[in-house]
């Protein structure tokens, strides 16, 4: 399912794995051995006597697979089932959906992930109910009207194959994949690498927006379920500078961030946000939430009101009173493009996953905080929503807003941040300018990450000889330079 908590039924995620064969009447040896093979393909082996809610969402998602890949089936439909995973996450989901696939097994994918598309052998697009296009991704990519129309857009390794046909005169780059594209890019004159400065961030100034000093946090701590989700975690964020978490899935980037409004506070560690020291047994925990919204990874756990309206009108009735609330209601869902007369009315459990995230967002924003906190806030938004939500937080940017996010999505950070935190294993790596920490394919490595498109491609072009300066990390970047 699109949401996977919803197919969660069992309290460790090694019985959940099993619940499916053992109502196939499966014999109990081979559900063991089922169970075992099953995990060890989604990586959640080690973590099979773990409750599943203290899973983060994107561990979640892998046992809900590992639960259907136990079953064996005959054909699986997977909806959205990457939104949630890191990188190299979705690779080897979609290095499992060709292996199911050469197995004479039916895949059926439902993604806004062009990516995705990219490796099916056939691409159905619908449209407001309505069959729309039937044929090759290729096909469909070469169709940039029925995209716009459609509200959505080419991967970015076509978007980069289309950049660099316009200014390469007489070859034109048809890759669907960066894979494809980077074996097909051409060399310099000279054919020796291009080698640039990477850029890097000023020196830290006293005004710090966010420090995070050796932050430790055990969940169930003293239990025989204790699980340390962060240790010894440090960073910096300036102010002014939009700063991203970055790491692969279960690397303690939403425990992190729920430290910063304050619904964990420090086990060990400081932790200091804005005027906030959450440190001081005195400290103003509402104060603290009143200047850092939060957005959670799974708004629709969160959601308690039946109306949208009324649910983006809570925090700030609770704050200001009803004089202005309207008002403050109305600019909030404009920001995130969701409508105010058609959707105030609507109620929260009939909205789609990716309105479900507008109308968390919009929450939060009614609430008019100083620092706003995103966890994977583009997970399960179709291509113009998500440009759109990155526009609106470009906007806030510019309007002063600071703006703390994690994401799976490298084009996101690339695109809204200037630096960024390299999370593993609930560890800090690195923090730094996010354009040289991009460049660094030994940390990503080590991170689980891998660098957006654009990067990739510069990177290849630099290293064979053409003079790409070291900040270009979005296509936008690319296309100029």
């Amino acid at each position: 399912f699109q949401s996977p908590e919803d197919q969660i039924v069992s309290s460790l995620v090694r019985e959940d794995t099993a619940f499916g064969p053992e109502n196939l009447g499966i014999p109990a040896e081979e559900i063991h051995k089922r169970v075992e093979e099953a995990l060890n393909r989604v990586g959640m082996w080690e973590q099979r006597d773990r409750p599943p809610h203290l899973l983060s969402a994107g561990q979640i998602q892998r046992v809900a697979l590992a639960g259907v890949l136990a079953m064996q089936p005959r054909c699986i439909i997977f909806d959205e089932t990457t939104a949630m995973l890191d990188p190299i996450g979705k690779r080897d989901v979609l290095e499992q959906m060709r292996e199911l696939h050469a197995q004479g097994i039916t895949v059926v994918m439902i993604t806004h992930s062009m990516e995705e598309v990219a490796f099916a052998d056939r691409a159905v697009l619908l449209h407001e109910g309505h069959l729309q296009f039937d044929g090759s991704p290729a096909e469909l990519f070469a169709r940039s009207d029925l995209l716009t129309a459609c509200h959505l857009e080419p991967p970015p390794a076509v978007m980069a194959a289309q950049i660099l046909s316009r200014h390469f005169a007489g070859t034109t780059f048809s890759a669907l994949t960066v894979t494809d594209l980077l074996k097909a890019l051409p060399q310099n004159r000279t054919g020796s690498p291009f080698f640039t400065q990477n850029p890097s961030l000023p020196p830290l100034t006293a005004e710090a927006m966010i420090v995070v000093d050796g932050l430790e946090h055990v969940y169930m701590s003293g239990t025989p379920l204790a699980h340390q989700a962060i240790e010894n975690v440090s960073f910096s964020s300036r102010k002014g500078c939009a700063h991203g978490l970055v790491g692969a899935t279960g690397s303690g980037k939403s425990t992190l961030l729920q430290h910063l409004n304050g619904l964990y506070l420090p086990q060990k560690g400081q932790v200091t946000v804005g005027p906030y020291s959450l440190n001081d047994a005195k400290v103003d925990i509402r104060g603290l939430r009143r200047f850092a919204g939060l957005v959670f990874q799974n708004p629709e756990a969160y959601f308690f009101e039946q109306y949208v309206g009324d649910e983006i009108a809570y925090g700030p009735k609770l704050l200001h009173g009803r004089e202005g609330l309207r008002e403050r209601v109305s600019r909030a869902m404009g920001w995130v493009g969701l409508d105010f007369e058609k959707f105030k009315d609507r109620f929260t459990s009939t909205l789609s996953g990716g309105e479900k995230r507008k109308v968390a967002l919009a929450s939060a924003l009614a609430m008019e905080p100083g620092l706003l906190i995103l966890d994977e806030p583009t997970a399960g938004l179709d291509p113009y929503s998500r440009n759109n939500l990155l526009k609106t937080l470009k906007q806030l940017q510019g309007h002063g807003m600071e703006i703390m996010l994690s994401s799976h999505n490298m084009e996101d950070i690339a695109a809204l941040t200037r630096q960024m935190t390299v999370l593993a294993h609930g560890k800090s790596l690195q923090t730094g300018a996010s354009a040289a920490l991009f460049a660094d394919a030994s940390l990503l490595s080590q991170a689980g990450l891998i660098a957006p498109a654009s990067v990739r491609v510069a990177q290849r072009l630099r290293e064979m000889g053409w003079p790409l300066d070291g900040s270009v990390i979005t296509l936008a970047q690319l296309d100029a330079a």
